[in-house]
């Protein structure tokens, strides 16, 4: 499958954006999908997750109450709604995808259970 994220940009303190993942291919519904960014000098680490069926999220405890991560099944796209985001929010954000066939309801958040990974897009929060 291959990923192609989009939505990034520069924003200020507090606001709200939404990133978009286009995946290609018919097979979509079959990976669980994340999200990921890495700020500058930082290790990537992990953001959200959403199970195949869309039932089951999780996200890293900095974002919670914050981003909200969803998907389109029918449209193969998964997305990461933003809000009051700050400073620290900046970074590369990639989306992920993997493994293929893994449980219905199952979520990942570590870097090595993804195979397949979007290019990122940068999101810069100015002060």
């Amino acid at each position: 499958v291959q990923l192609q994220a989009s939505g990034g940009g520069l924003v200020q303190t507090g606001d709200s954006v939404r990133l978009s993942c286009a995946a290609s291919g018919r097979t979509f519904s079959t990976y669980s999908m994340g999200w990921f960014r890495q700020g500058p000098g930082k290790k990537r680490e992990f953001v959200a997750a959403i199970s195949r069926s869309g039932g089951i999220t999780y996200y890293a405890d900095s974002v919670k109450g914050r981003f909200t991560i969803s998907r389109d099944n029918a449209e193969n796209t998964v997305y990461l709604q933003m809000n009051s985001l700050k400073p620290e929010d900046t970074a590369v954000y990639s989306c992920a995808a993997g493994p293929q066939f893994g449980g219905y309801n199952a979520i990942y958040s570590s870097v090595s259970s993804y195979n397949y990974w979007g290019q990122g897009t940068q999101v810069t929060v100015s002060s």
